[in-house]
């Protein structure tokens, strides 16, 4: 499978999917680690990738997506944004209901 294609699968598969540097419990970087609470604070599952360990991924996905840093946030099959975005939606509260309304609730 082409890597543009194993990216469009991960985002289409998972309703909610965090492109990042390490993983929630061990990120390696600053963004990624505030990126990643921020998410984990909205309460829902959600799938994450370690760039890091797929350079394929890492040197692609600012291609599929035209957004050139990480981490990247994607919910519904839609770009959410980067660490800046993120935290700025934590904030005021759109996060956690772009989150949730990606998220089909568990039973």
């Amino acid at each position: 499978m082409d890597i543009m294609d194993t990216i469009k699968q991960q985002i289409t598969d998972n309703a909610v999917i965090l492109y990042m540097k390490g993983s929630p419990d061990a990120p390696q970087c600053g963004f990624s680690q505030k990126a990643s609470q921020a998410v984990m604070a909205c309460g829902k599952r959600f799938a994450f990738v370690d760039v890091l360990t797929n350079p394929d991924i890492r040197a692609n996905l600012p291609k599929y997506a035209n957004w050139p840093t990480f981490p990247q946030l994607w919910a519904g099959g839609e770009l959410v944004g980067g660490c800046d975005i993120i935290m700025e939606m934590s904030e005021n509260g759109e996060l956690k209901k772009t989150i949730e309304a990606a998220v089909p609730d568990e039973a």
